[in-house]
Parts: structure tokens; sequence; C-alpha cells
């Protein structure tokens, strides 16, 4: 209050002008700092938007990544900013605290690549501590954060001298456990007492972390999901699913109405119904409105979508009030008799059972709603209405849709399938159930868990159709049981709800083979395992109810529950099927030749 006006301003205007000659035409020998994260970055000038697209590329080609969003975090941008001037100098080192995810996800492997080739060593300290991957010491016991965030954090230290000091050149150390634990190491370590393992990234990802490498020479030469099924996308996120999705289709309808009709002011409405105006997205709820006012087909937008495992729900499927619909994919699962592969990326957790089905529109949260974790889905057919003279019947035992139907099938890939297996023929959809089956094998689970928790799934595809057609028929028992198509015929499968009461759903808790919803009422039997069996991030039979405490459940409910447990348990015996005739598939491979394979990234 007692400056003189004015004066702060330009000494502010005076420390820019200073630094921004720093940054530009002095040479600076060493960078550090603890960079800001910040996945929505305003930071957006054109000279640092240019020079992060060379980590948009990996061995000098594109990443192919769709949405390459986590580039543009403030962090990303400060290591390619002083990455680019100690390449000016010839000389230096870069030493930040960041954010760990950039060490091993995907998306940033040409971040690392281009790091790797500007620094001749490299150390990382990995500092762990997050809770987006609910991170545990090696024995088990609690691992916190230095920081109050929910990142894991690492310190990096970049050197350039002009020459490879080392042969390995990447150095890496582990800091686990509590905080004061951890605050405690670092006072007492520094470089030169630190015990680094090493390590050698290499391509396609440049790891900056250990991994474990037995079984990827084969593993890799595997078809990637997203190179077999070309059209793809993550589910539906409505930004606002309290709103525009329910378990009532009347109730649903009844409030969209309301919301398009009312005289009631945009104010009413936003208290109303809890919604918020998103400037960000530029998402208004009168601009909602007035969309909708002006459609007058917009009964015709609700719809069945796959919110949870098992889990049915009804959306209003409308631009107006979904943020994000993806379109190019889920009006594929709008038209017809399609199914589609849910898959996550990557995982957050241990143990790969992140691969799940639908037949109709999915939410991105369907397997898993981990940060990490969001489901992409595969549709197995691609419809155009408006190719009507070279229509294709791809459905077995069906006949001709009006549609023009087309597999999402790379064309080179499935033209060799075919060739391969003559005179056999191989129908579209058993090839689907045969990769369904594969992705839940645990034998192949088990033995390329690394691989599977850091990128979308890679299949083996044998040569004997034999094998291919008995796999084909396991994955289509699968795919029925979890659409709730059919029911396991196994009476020992079967459960039901005792105990007199209103079904309402007070309390979850499994004991004893019954899982108890209230003080009187419970299912049984639930074996132990049923129980315990998780889809993606989800433990299914806990989930399912949670999500529906505090209200009594319908006589259709209680049957849906006990078809589930039924459906799990038939799954886990399939499953053991399955194990039995996975060895035979890596043991009779299709050997792929370089012209016929499309080059994985």
């Amino acid at each position: 209050p007692n400056r003189i006006p004015g004066v702060f301003e330009q000494e502010i205007a005076k420390e820019s002008a200073e630094a921004m000659e720093v940054k530009e035409k002095i040479p600076i020998m060493v960078v550090m700092g603890n960079p800001p994260y910040s996945g929505v970055s305003e930071n957006k000038g054109d000279w640092i938007t240019k020079k992060i697209e060379d980590y948009k590329k990996v061995d000098g080609k594109p990443l192919g990544e769709r949405n390459p969003k986590w580039l543009q975090d403030d962090y990303v941008k400060f290591f390619r900013f002083a990455q680019w001037k100690i390449e000016q100098a010839g000389q230096g080192v870069l030493g930040f605290i960041t954010n760990h995810a950039w060490l091993d996800n995907p998306t940033f492997r040409g971040m690392r690549a281009s790091l790797l080739n500007t620094f001749d060593e490299v150390f990382v300290l990995n500092l762990h501590g997050s809770t987006l991957k609910k991170e545990k010491t090696p024995q088990g016991g609690k691992d916190e954060n230095v920081f109050d965030i929910q990142p894991g954090v690492a310190i990096v230290l970049f050197v350039k001298t002009g020459k490879r000091l080392k042969k390995e050149g990447v150095f890496y150390a582990d800091c686990w456990g509590l905080r004061q634990e951890k605050y405690d190491w670092l006072d007492d370590h520094e470089l030169s007492t630190t015990k680094w393992s090493t390590i050698a990234p290499s391509g396609p990802y440049y790891f900056l972390i250990p991994r474990e490498e037995e079984g990827w020479e084969q593993y890799r030469d595997f078809w990637k999901v997203t190179d077999i099924f070309p059209v793809n996308s993550v589910g539906i996120v409505t930004g606002r699913d309290e709103f525009v999705i329910d378990n009532d289709r009347q109730a649903l309808e009844s409030r969209i109405r309301i919301f398009r009709d009312s005289k009631d002011d945009d104010e009413f409405m936003k208290n109303a119904y809890r919604l918020k105006d998103k400037p960000a997205s530029r998402w208004t709820v009168k601009k909602a409105r007035q969309q909708l006012q002006e459609d007058q087909n917009w009964d015709k937008c609700f719809s069945e979508v796959l919110y949870r495992p098992f889990d049915k729900k009804w959306i209003f499927y409308h631009p107006s009030v979904i943020e994000r619909g993806r379109k190019e994919v889920m009006q594929n699962m709008l038209e017809g008799d399609n199914i589609a592969l849910v898959i996550c990326r990557q995982l957050a957790t241990d143990g790969y059972r992140h691969i799940f089905v639908s037949n109709t529109l999915t939410d991105d949260c369907y397997i898993s709603n981990k940060t990490k974790e969001r489901g992409y889905v595969f549709p197995l057919f691609i419809y155009d209405t408006g190719n009507k003279e070279q229509q294709v019947n791809l459905f077995a035992n069906k006949s001709a849709s009006k549609e023009d139907v087309t597999p999402n099938i790379n064309s080179t890939f499935w033209k060799k399938i075919v060739d391969l297996n003559k005179p056999h023929k191989v129908l579209v959809k058993d090839f689907f159930s045969y990769i369904y089956a594969v992705l839940f094998s645990n034998v192949y689970r088990k033995k390329y868990a690394e691989f599977l928790k850091i990128d979308f799934p890679r299949i083996p595809f044998t040569k004997d159709f034999n094998l291919f057609q008995k796999l084909a028929d396991l994955g289509e028992q699968l795919v029925q049981l979890h659409l709730l198509k059919s029911t396991p015929s196994d009476n020992r499968l079967a459960a039901q709800l005792a105990g007199k009461g209103d079904a309402m759903v007070k309390k979850v808790e499994w004991k004893s083979n019954e899982v108890w919803i209230n003080d009187a009422q419970r299912f049984t039997p639930v074996p132990k395992e049923a129980w315990e069996y998780y889809i993606g991030g989800y433990q299914v039979l806990h989930k399912w109810l949670k999500d529906r405490k505090g209200r009594a459940l319908t006589s259709e409910e209680i049957k849906k529950y006990c078809r589930i447990v039924a459906a799990i348990q038939a799954t886990m015996e399939i499953q053991k099927d399955i194990d039995k005739l996975y060895p035979e598939v890596e043991r009779n491979l299709i050997e792929w030749q370089p012209s016929t394979k499309i080059a994985h990234v």
C-alpha cells in the first residue's frame, strides 16, 4: 500500500525483459526446478508449440496418437525449452523434479527418445507415491508422496557433455516408503552415494524405468488390436451423467422434456438439475435448451447404454447435452446387430482383466473409472447407409441387413487370415470371438503382464483352423454370457435371494458364501472366488449392488443379479478351458511376412 504508483509495474517489466534476454541470448549451462503440472496448459505460444512437435515422433515416424493432449502439459514444455537451451550451449545439465507418469506412459515415448538422443547421461530417481496408481512398497507397505499431490514424483538429471560417458547411459533408482522416510533418505544421499541400476532403453517405447523384457521379441510380432480394428475411440463422456443417464427411461424422458419445454428460466434449471455452465467446453444451459427446442426429433434420441459391467441404463444421446459423444464410432453401435470389444489402453492396477464386450452405446468408464484406465470401443462392423449398391451380408445365419455393412478389420490383414485358412471359411464373428477368448486366457495374461500394462494388447493368431474354431466357440460362449443373452445350464451356479424383506440394499458384504444386502436378506450361494472376480477396475458383484444402495431391488433386478453371479462362475470355468488350449496357439503361430504386416508404432 505504501509503494510508489507505477514503480512496481516498472520493476516487473524490467525483470521480465531481462529474463527474456537471458532465455534468448545468453548460453545456459544448468536448468533446474520443479515445473508446474497442468494438463490443460495456458502456455500456448507458437514457438514452444512447434518445438513440442518433435515429441510427437519416435525414430522419425509419427506417434500415431489420436489425441496426444498430455504432451501439452506445462512440465513437458519446460523439458522441451530446457533441452533446446542446452542443445544451443552444446553442453549442460537439466535437473527437474516432476510428475513421474512420463517415464513409462506410451504417449511420451517420442519425448523420451528425443531426450535420450540429446543427452549423454541420465539419472532417474523414482520417488513414487502415486495415489492414482495406489502404489505400495515392494513389501506391500504404505507408500506416500513427497508432496500433497496425487501423481507420483521423480527427480531426473540429464547430462550433456558431447560424448557418451558410460556404455549404458541411463541410471535408475527407487525410493519407497513414508514421506518422512523419503525426506531422510534424500538428506543422506547424493548422486555418488546412491545405488544406481543401469537400464538400456530401446524402441519403440524407450522406457526410463526397468521393464521385464522376457517375451517381448515374440509379443511384438503379434497384431495390435488398433491395427486390426482401425475404427475405434474411447467411450462416451457425458460430462453430466446424473442428468442424461437413468435406470428408468420414463423418468429420463420426463426430465429432458421439462428441461426443454419448461417456462422456468435457465438459472432455475441449473439449480433444479445441479447443472453448471462449462466455459472450457463452451457448454451452457441456455445454449443446450435452445438446441433442444430447435430439434423436432429430439425425442428419438433415447437409447440404451452400457454404463458399468452388466449394468445397462438409458441415455439421452443428444449433442446438446453430451460432452463427447464419439459419434464416428458410436453411430455404428446404434445400427443393426453390432458388437464391440471394450479395452483399456493402459493399466493403473496390477493384473490384466481390462476387456469386456458391448452391443450398444458404451460409457468410457464401462470397465474402469480410474484415470488411466478409460475404455476404448472397437466395433466389429461399420455401417454405411449411403452405399446401397454394394450390400454385404457378414452376419452368420442372418438375412441381409438394410444397411451396407463392412467389417472393421484391416483389409490386408483380413485377406491374409482368409487365404491362410482356405478351404475353411473364417466367419467375421468367429474371428471376433477368437480374439475375445485369447484376451480372457489367464495363461496369456500372466505371460505378457508387463506389456499389457502399458499399451493396447497384441493378439497371437494360430494357423491351426480347428484350434481357432475351438477358441472361437469358447469366446462366443463368453460373449453371450457377458451380454446376459445366455444362462448357464449348470444348476450348481444358481443363486437366489433368501430371507424376508423389501430387498432394500442397506449394506453390501460377503460372508460364508452369501452376499448380504440388509440384516435379513442375502443372495446365496455366492462362492468367494465369484465375489472377488474383477472386470477391469470393478469387483463386479460388489459394484453392481453398491450402485443401488439406498433403494429396493425390483424383481427384475433380483433375477438379473442371480444371472450375473452365474455368468461370472461360468466365465471362470470357460477360462480354464481356454487356458488348456492357449499353449497350442503359440506352438502353431502364423508367421507374418513383413510385406503383409503393418509397421507397429
